[in-house]
């Protein structure tokens, strides 16, 4: 079952770029593994982010040659990485908010 990241994709990205620099599609294919599958997202989907957070000056880019393939790969600036700790704190408040309206799960649910 594929999730819909609307108003999350930015934390997302920032996310999987955090451990280093990657290309587009191992950007895709983190968000997808690291989901185990419930973002499975187009390059469609991806790829504009990207050039938004580097148009915001929180990703940076450039062209690298590796296996005989031209690919751009991204990653974390400065900014992108103040900001990726922002939203991961933002985050958590918002899940401990959501949990606390929730409550615990009722047994009849289990």
């Amino acid at each position: 079952m594929s999730q819909d990241p609307r108003g999350h994709l930015d934390l997302l990205l920032l996310a999987v770029l955090q451990p280093g620099p990657v290309h587009g599609y191992a950007a895709i294919a983190a968000l997808r593994d690291r989901s185990d599958g419930a973002f499975d997202l187009a390059e469609g989907t991806v790829y504009p982010a990207l050039h938004k957070l580097e148009r915001a000056g929180l990703v940076a880019s450039r062209w690298t040659d590796g296996g005989g393939r031209r690919r751009r790969v991204y990653e974390l600036t400065s900014a992108g990485a103040a900001a990726l700790a922002a939203r991961r704190q933002e985050w958590g408040r918002f899940a401990s908010s959501v949990q606390a309206v929730l409550g615990p799960r009722p047994m009849w649910a289990a």
